[in-house]
């Protein structure tokens, strides 16, 4: 599948981190991403479903900085939110992009006051995101991306109602589902949440169990079609 161009300096850092070959699911999600379309994308453990979060918000966000969040994340617990803190930094750093995570353990007013001077990204746990959008009324207009990740695991602690009430507050925005087995709840919530989305299914695919291989001779031009990447495997166990 040929990729339309990404953005330059996306490009300069993956290639920095020796990112050269997408695995088939990035490869088949990532034009219907990059369109704004609501999607469920079930992959398994590994395959790099924290990486392709990363590279496809980076992608989207890309350009001038806002004040109001236009991508929000949810995962599962504090080691989830600096993971994907460490991703963003590390793919992120010629963005531009202000990226922040809360988590339960967390101080409130710091996160409050600290999303209110202006980030472009908020990652949270759904209980602390769930409070926060309920006490401090965060403008939610500008919000291009809702992700939840790891969706299974997310609803087997029954945050149904969190995440929905924070769905909810948001008129429009494009919303992705990730997780590594299509489970009931999951039906239910994307039957609630989202709006004709695109199901994509990796589960059986033996091609998503080889992350990517570094070319130790790719020798990438600036300006080339980049076919999106992988992350490393330490990084991207979700």
């Amino acid at each position: 599948m040929k990729l339309k161009k990404i953005n330059e300096e996306l490009q300069q850092a993956l290639i920095e981190n020796g990112l050269t070959e997408a695995n088939a699911m990035q490869k088949e999600t990532f034009s219907t991403l990059k369109s704004g379309s609501d999607c469920i994308i079930i992959a398994p453990k590994g395959s790099g479903k924290s990486t392709t979060i990363v590279l496809n918000v980076i992608q989207r966000l890309a350009g001038a900085t806002e004040e109001s969040p236009r991508a929000l994340v949810i995962v599962e617990d504090k080691a989830k939110v600096l993971e994907m803190e460490s991703l963003f930094e590390k793919y992120g750093k010629n963005s531009n992009l202000e990226v922040y995570g809360v988590h339960d353990k967390g101080d409130m007013e710091y996160d409050k006051n600290y999303i209110s001077s202006g980030i472009d990204v908020l990652i949270g746990t759904p209980n602390k995101l769930s409070e926060m959008f309920t006490t401090a009324g965060f403008n939610v207009n500008r919000l291009k991306m809702f992700i939840l990740d790891d969706a299974d695991p997310i609803l087997k602690l029954r945050h149904e109602t969190k995440i929905m009430r924070i769905s909810n507050s948001i008129v429009k925005t494009q919303r992705i589902i990730f997780s590594e087995q299509f489970t009931e709840r999951i039906e239910v919530l994307a039957e609630k949440m989202l709006v004709e989305p695109f199901e994509f299914d990796f589960e059986d695919d033996e091609d998503d169990e080889e992350d990517f291989e570094e070319e130790e001779n790719f020798e990438p031009k600036a300006g080339d079609d980049f076919e999106e990447l992988e992350g490393d495997e330490e990084n991207d166990n979700k």
